[in-house]
């Protein structure tokens, strides 16, 4: 099987892994907060789980295995419940991107644990080195997700943070559009224009991963020093 066929199905069990366990994590995320806020609707609805099939969405679904990016089923919450309704809306849609964030940090962790150990004890299996590429990818893809979601666009997690600081009028009036502004997005992506900004931003906060992860890289070079 030539190299390139077997990085093609390393991108898509990649993918597949993360719409099983990912996703349905980012939007557990955000029913667990609203729930520990004082918001049952997630909680009474089933959706504090991990099961894949409660959080399912077909179009978000399909997108994640062909592209790398897609969601899940938007986990209900009625800022009704919250005792500071602006306040406890950011903190909600902060959760899903922090997990992301916290998923990709200890995938890339474990990719280098695995990737140097594998320089140390020489392993040559094609298939050790496929875990740690699925497992590399898997933590791009977290990036991705978290970076995309944290934009202030309606009705992305980024717009639930930033109306913390907007007035409640304006709140609302942006809240009156964010269907339409949702399918502008889609339709702005679809040209291309934020490819490059985003991809910049999820470079940056990869590296800012990385850095915090250097320890294991410094390990690796003791460890070398020392045979």
């Amino acid at each position: 099987m030539s190299e390139n066929i077997l990085g093609n199905l390393y991108t898509l069990l990649a993918r597949v892994i993360v719409l099983f366990t990912v996703i349905p994590l980012h939007e557990c995320a955000h029913g667990w907060v609203a729930w520990k806020l004082g918001d049952p609707t997630a909680k009474s609805q089933n959706r504090l789980t991990l099961n894949p099939l409660r959080h399912f969405d077909p179009i978000g679904s399909v997108l994640m295995l062909l592209t790398g990016f897609g969601w899940a089923k938007a986990v209900p919450v009625n800022p009704g419940y919250f005792k500071n309704p602006k306040k406890g809306m950011a903190i909600t849609a902060a959760a899903g991107p922090l997990s992301n964030l916290v998923m990709g940090f200890f995938l890339l962790l474990l990719y280098k644990i695995l990737g140097y150990g594998a320089l140390l004890l020489g392993v040559q299996s094609s298939l050790y080195f496929g875990v740690i590429s699925i497992l590399l990818t898997m933590a791009s893809i977290n990036v991705s997700l978290a970076v995309f979601n944290l934009l202030p666009i309606p009705p992305l997690d980024g717009s639930r943070i930033i109306t913390l600081f907007m007035p409640q009028k304006m709140y609302f009036q942006v809240m009156k559009y964010e269907r339409y502004i949702f399918f502008a997005l889609f339709v702005v992506m679809a040209t291309g224009v934020l490819s490059r900004p985003i991809s910049y931003l999820v470079n940056w906060v990869f590296m800012g991963l990385d850095r915090l992860t250097m320890f294991v890289n410094l390990g690796y070079v003791w460890l070398l020093s020392m045979r």
